[in-house]
């Protein structure tokens, strides 16, 4: 396959049945012109939405076509013709799991949850109510509603000429809780038992995992070169493991929506592993999916657009057709504003990879229903993702699978429980040079009895007996803290030293609070006496008794990313980047060696949570004379800020470190360094 595009649109046309006149006002030459001017080179077209109308003129299934288009059946094939000549591609997007239309008229192909009704909103596991609106009665694709699946899709090939068919956007596809008839035969004849949560889970991603390969073998017998993705709102390890059913990978994160803006980062920081190209979906919506005559303030749509090229992901953003077929001269201004910059950027952006020094184990590989709510990403995850982001460090976020020996650290957060293949590949890593951290229960054995990582140099006691309770700064660690104890809000771990020595003390507080003894408004204070070990060390590795990244999470104590700091100072002596910017500077390495080049990506944008639903941004704040240390391997022999090619003065110093001062940072800015 070629390289994704890097100006994409996504097109929603969720339109009513019973909307009349529909596409009265759509010219195609407009709406592939319109597209044209904003420098947009792919968009996402709709055979079907999630309402189960069609959008062409369809030979097999002319009943379904939208009974408002009337002498405008083929508007399908007149938005690629048209974008076709100005050579915009045009992927063609179908529904999967939410079709109103088939749900209603065949309520037998429906998922049921366990208590015998419909599933909704296979998402968040909306409970079902017939009276509100929404077309989010989920399908079972472990029905017969698999076969009309591959008719309407062959349909769409036939009915428009598969020379017209570029890709196939299949969305809505998630592995579900379901207990229909065909899906409870299937677990019974594999030997799964269907009373089991767990297992009805399993079951249901092995289902789905054969439902996409089964697909994606049709579609490419339909026609061998077309691009093929399956969209569940989130790609996690289990989304991973199907990778040989995908062409490529879309990862649809609104931060306007329900996804937030650390849904993004966190989740890219994964799929960049998985050796296959990437885009990102974000929209022109003030809010969400459906949000008419809505626009984004342009400064937000850039820093998620910029945000996406900094983790070389190519860009995509979801607008939504009106139903009278007319585009959005707006909407377009402000997509070409953002797209214009783009264009510009891509040369340093194509076909390069980041370049990194951390591997962030991720606890969602173990989770048995991973990827099954839109609240995917674990809170340790996310803590420890926000701090690493603040300290400037460069990291991915890996699982168990891949390869450990080329991270400088390796971080275990919070609840990563080692199997004995874990524990050993951990062991075989630290032997060869490598140092991990580990916090809370990380390292401990699937059955939380005992420490597999036999490197850390400590044995297991139990949960700590007092919580809250509190850590000593010293010398070496939370260096930059006042002398005196600082809470850590959840419970911490207690064990016992055998070969690992203390660093950081732990007090206790008087006692508990219960009903029989408390103080105050929140917790007892310390008693000024110690307790046990807060965090130690043991041949270069780091064990921290409290999820110190879970708390950063629920309540950004700074005094935790203190900690972890001085660690990391004294495991990585030399970091890839370094830098005099405030905490809220995102800044990102990535490697362009095809063209002998490092890229730094520099972003200072801040979002504000001014409203109760969302995030917002609407000013650029600039920052002035920042000074950058990039240590990498290679040596430098250039350094100039780009597109603009302004030429940077810079210091060579030992072991190719390259010192220089960018004068000005103002949203965005990239360096090319060249060796």
């Amino acid at each position: 396959m070629e390289e994704l595009r890097f100006r994409q649109i996504h097109m929603d046309f969720h339109t009513s049945e019973k909307i009349n006149d529909i596409c009265e006002e759509f010219d195609e030459n407009e709406f592939a012109e319109t597209l044209e001017r904003a420098h947009v080179n792919s968009v996402t077209c709709f055979s079907r939405c999630h309402h189960g109308m069609l959008y062409y003129n369809s030979r097999k299934f002319q009943q379904l076509i939208h009974p408002g288009l009337k002498g405008k059946k083929d508007i399908l094939e007149r938005q690629i013709k048209a974008c076709h000549k100005r050579g915009i591609r045009v992927p063609i997007y179908t529904t999967v799991q939410w079709d109103y239309h088939m749900s209603m008229n065949h309520p037998e192909w429906a998922c049921v949850n366990p208590e015998g009704g419909f599933v909704y909103r296979c998402f968040d596991n909306m409970t079902p109510k017939v009276y509100e609106p929404g077309f989010y009665r989920t399908l079972c694709v472990n029905t017969p509603y698999r076969e009309y699946l591959k008719e309407q899709i062959a349909d769409v090939f036939d009915s428009i000429g598969k020379d017209n068919v570029d890709g196939i956007f299949l969305d809505i596809v998630k592995a579900v809780d379901c207990s229909c008839k065909f899906c409870k035969k299937g677990m019974l004849d594999k030997g799964y038992n269907p009373e089991i949560y767990v297992e009805r889970i399993r079951y249901a991603q092995e289902m789905l995992r054969g439902f996409k390969i089964e697909m994606t073998t049709f579609i490419h017998n339909l026609k061998e070169d077309v691009s093929i993705f399956y969209n569940g709102s989130h790609i996690g390890p289990s989304t991973m493991r199907d990778k040989e059913a995908y062409t490529h990978w879309e990862l649809e994160s609104l931060p306007s929506g329900k996804w937030g803006y650390s849904h993004f980062t966190n989740t890219v920081r994964y799929i960049r592993n998985g050796n296959l190209d990437y885009l990102a979906h974000t929209g022109k919506f003030h809010t969400s999916w459906g949000d008419f005559h809505s626009l984004k303030n342009k400064e937000a749509l850039e820093y998620e657009c910029f945000r996406m090229l900094a983790y070389n992901s190519k860009c995509l953003i979801g607008d939504q057709l009106h139903p009278d077929g007319k585009i959005s001269k707006e909407t377009y201004d402000l997509v070409g504003s953002v797209y214009e910059q783009i264009e510009k950027k891509e040369p340093w952006c194509s076909n390069a990879k980041g370049v990194v020094e951390i591997g962030l184990i991720t606890s969602e590989y173990y989770k048995k229903d991973s990827d099954s709510s839109l609240k995917k990403i674990p809170k340790e995850i996310n803590g420890a993702c926000a701090m690493l982001d603040e300290l400037g460090y460069q990291f991915n976020i890996i699982d168990e699978s891949e390869d450990f020996s080329i991270y400088t650290v390796l971080i275990l957060p919070d609840a990563i429980l080692c199997s004995e293949d874990l524990a050993k590949k951990l062991e075989n890593y630290i032997q060869n040079g490598g140092k991990i951290i580990a916090t809370a229960k990380s390292g401990l054995n699937l059955d939380e009895t005992a420490f597999a990582v036999k490197s850390l140099g400590i044995n297991w006691v139990g949960k700590a007996p007092y919580s809250p309770d509190f850590l000593m700064p010293t010398d070496y660690f939370g260096k930059n803290l006042p002398k005196a104890e600082h809470v850590m809000y959840e419970q911490g771990m207690q064990i016992d030293l055998i070969g690992a020595k203390e660093v950081v003390k732990t007090y206790i507080p008087y006692f508990n609070r219960t009903w029989e003894h408390f103080c105050s408004h929140l917790h007892t204070p310390s008693s000024h006496k110690y307790g046990y070990p807060g965090i130690t060390e043991y041949k270069g590795n780091y064990y921290f008794t409290h999820p110190v990244f879970s708390i950063y999470q629920e309540k950004h104590p700074k005094w935790c990313k203190e900690f972890v700091k001085d660690v990391l100072e004294v495991m990585i002596e030399k970091p890839l980047v370094q830098h005099n910017g405030p905490s809220t500077m995102i800044v990102t390495l990535n490697e362009q060696t095809r063209k002998s080049r490092y890229i730094l990506h520099m972003l200072h944008y801040i979002p504000n949570k001014i409203a109760e639903e969302i995030l917002t941004i609407e000013d650029i704040i600039p920052l002035y004379n920042v000074k950058v240390r990039i240590n990498v391997s290679k040596t430098v022999k250039s350094v100039k800020m780009v597109p603009e090619n302004i030429q940077l003065e810079f210091t060579l110093g030992e072991d190719n470190c390259i010192e220089f001062v960018i004068p000005e940072i103002k949203g965005h800015n990239m360096v090319e360094l060249s060796y």
